[in-house]
């Protein structure tokens, strides 16, 4: 099911522009935290699991899903760009093959709404995470590119999302798309490298947004 912020996007999109609410040019003047940080619907996803029980690497998508074979990696950093930022929750959430939020689960509102495909992890020393997981599909209608959705946990502050993970050369990624990105945590704009072994690899650092204090 689609959340409010994709709706917003689609309309958008139909009206031919890809400004959103909170864009990176809409700063307060208190210290750059960014108008709108923590307008997140479903960021309380993040929360569904124990923190104590994450790793930095999980597996969204099991062998038998249908799709390309995809992982979604990356290096997490404080707002400075350069600190790694350990022990950060991460919660991607992404379409199946055929564009859907599918076979979601009575555990809440949000395992109904993302559907199965859905993980958390925990970043390491380093910053580093990992999701394997399968290429999504975009939406049937092909309002929007193929994306996987990222909201970001960090201990003692409010959930945010940051820009989706969206791939380089395909359907959507558009000119017009690259320059109106919100830039949340840097450009979800990934160039997809193939592993060797049949896995496509998305490289997605993250800067974390800046806090009020």
């Amino acid at each position: 099911m689609q959340t409010r912020r994709t709706v917003l996007v689609q309309s958008a999109l139909i009206a031919g522009t890809f400004l959103l609410p909170g864009c990176a040019k809409a700063r307060e003047p208190d210290g750059g935290v960014r108008a709108g940080l923590y307008n997140c619907e479903g960021c309380e996803a993040v929360d569904e699991r124990d923190p104590a029980r994450l790793g930095s690497t999980t597996q969204i998508a099991g062998p038998d899903e249908p799709g390309p074979r995809l992982l979604v990696t990356g290096r997490v950093t404080t707002p400075d760009g350069t600190t790694p930022a350990a022990g950060v929750i991460i919660y991607a959430h992404h379409t199946n093959i055929d564009g859907l939020y599918a076979n979601g689960d009575d555990e809440s509102e949000w395992s109904r709404r993302n559907g199965r495909l859905r993980g958390w992890v925990k970043t390491d020393a380093d910053g580093r995470y990992s999701f394997l997981t399968i290429k999504p599909s975009p939406y049937p209608d092909m309002t929007i590119p193929a994306h996987v959705h990222l909201m970001i946990g960090e201990k003692g502050k409010r959930r945010y999302y940051v820009d989706d993970v969206v791939f380089a050369g395909e359907f959507g990624v558009t000119e017009d798309y690259r320059r109106n990105q919100e830039l949340r945590g840097g450009s979800g704009i990934v160039t997809l490298r193939d592993n060797g072994n049949g896995v496509l690899v998305a490289e997605r650092d993250i800067i974390l947004e800046r806090h009020r204090a």
